[in-house]
């Protein structure tokens, strides 16, 4: 019977390879060198600077170059005024630099206040969409940035959709839902222009925000009043049930060079009557109150909002409180001194008293208003007398009061 044969297994060769790899590291400090290398990557990539910076909307945007910085913040610093680059923006940007211009829709953007706003925005370095359907606003307040590759201008109307790219939402116009609607698509951040109407025919003088204010509901002004309450509540339900960045600004009267000349509203109104050898119409005994802000202090306001960390409501308005006669006599210094004033029947639910408290915006906003009547309402007068005469001479003050009194 021949012998079994069963061959003897294959010695393991894994150790003897790892146990060489092992005395091969270890030979000349190599392992050392290794772990040095180590130690010096980590460090690298743990100093290396952020390659993306947040802008004030939360969103990310491409990182930028020192030197770019360098120049919009040099931009700026001739915009705004003094104080201002210590404001917080909103969102953390690197240490040195300033954020990039951002793309902003400007609902209502050929307006009065919106061509305003535009201005500042478009000389701060921003990308700026004007939407705005002309029934109240001018093509002529927006001529010209035409050509800007930095402006775009739509006409449409907001009370029905619109799809856009952007990171910041002025609403200065109706459509609100519609625009909440789009912050929250594409994750922009809202303001809304609501007005000191919510505050109706108020019982407390002045007014805070907190105040909830007396509104007639069903009264001939209600349609106004009522329909900024609702959109303020609109954007509050976005705010805390989607999650949408809003602001809302709750703004006074205010007057300056754009206004539409006939507007019903009582500065226009007088400039305008003073200007055409016309009496000035006061309603009822003129001892209702009133105060008025220039339009390039509410644009700085609503600025100041927009970048900084608060929700609001926030009072925009001029503390300083003048009765209708008193207006009508500063009317009279400035144009004609011999102006008439002429009595009529009071409109209903004409509110007797209306002054912001505006406490809460200097405290959070660092804003104030600075331009008093008496120096702000020359330069309508100017613009007005340019529109209804063709005054040729005045032409370049209505153009430049913005930046000359920012």
């Amino acid at each position: 019977m021949a012998d079994s044969y069963s061959p003897s297994p294959k010695p393991n060769k894994s150790w003897p390879t790892v146990t060489r790899f092992v005395r091969y590291m270890l030979k000349e400090q190599r392992l050392l060198f290794v772990l040095v290398g180590i130690a010096i990557a980590t460090v690298v990539f743990a100093l290396r600077p952020s390659t993306a910076a947040v802008s004030s909307s939360g969103r990310i945007t491409d990182a930028y170059s020192v030197s770019e910085s360098v120049q919009m913040m040099n931009s700026r610093r001739s915009v705004y005024p003094t104080g201002f680059d210590s404001l917080n923006l909103g969102g953390k940007i690197p240490l040195g630099l300033k954020r990039k211009g951002l793309r902003i829709v400007v609902t209502g953007g050929a307006g009065f206040v919106g061509s305003h706003l535009v201005d500042r925005l478009i000389a701060r370095g921003d990308s700026v969409i004007v939407v705005d359907n002309f029934f109240t606003g001018n093509k002529d307040n927006v001529m010209h940035h035409f050509g800007n590759p930095r402006f775009e201008l739509i006409r449409h109307d907001v009370v029905e959709p619109l799809l856009l790219e952007v990171d910041q939402i002025y609403h200065l116009a109706f459509g609100t839902l519609n625009m909440l609607g789009l912050a929250k698509r594409v994750g922009a951040r809202f303001l809304l222009t609501s007005t000191s109407e919510v505050y109706g025919d108020p019982l407390q003088h002045p007014q805070v925000e907190t105040y909830w204010g007396n509104v007639n509901p069903i009264g001939v002004r209600s349609c106004y009043d009522e329909g900024k309450r609702t959109a303020e509540t609109l954007t509050m339900d976005y705010h805390r049930g989607a999650g949408v960045e809003v602001r809302i600004a709750r703004i006074f009267n205010t007057y300056g060079p754009r206004m539409c000349i006939d507007d019903g509203r009582v500065v226009s109104n007088f400039v305008a009557q003073a200007l055409r050898k016309e009496p000035l119409t006061v309603y009822g005994d003129g001892k209702q109150t009133r105060s008025f802000q220039f339009v390039s202090d509410l644009v700085e306001g609503l600025m100041r909002l927009m970048e900084g960390e608060h929700v609001g409501p926030f009072n925009l308005g001029n503390p300083g409180e003048f009765t209708m006669l008193e207006l009508a006599q500063v009317v009279q210094e400035t144009i004609d001194p011999n102006a008439k004033i002429e009595f009529r029947p009071n409109t209903e639910d004409d509110p007797h008293k209306r002054k912001p408290d505006i406490t809460k915006a200097k405290e959070l906003l660092g804003w104030k208003p600075k331009v008093p009547l008496r120096k702000g309402l020359p330069m309508m007068v100017s613009d007005f007398r340019q529109r209804i005469f063709g005054d040729q001479k005045n032409i370049g003050a209505a153009a430049t009061t913005t930046s000359t009194t920012a």
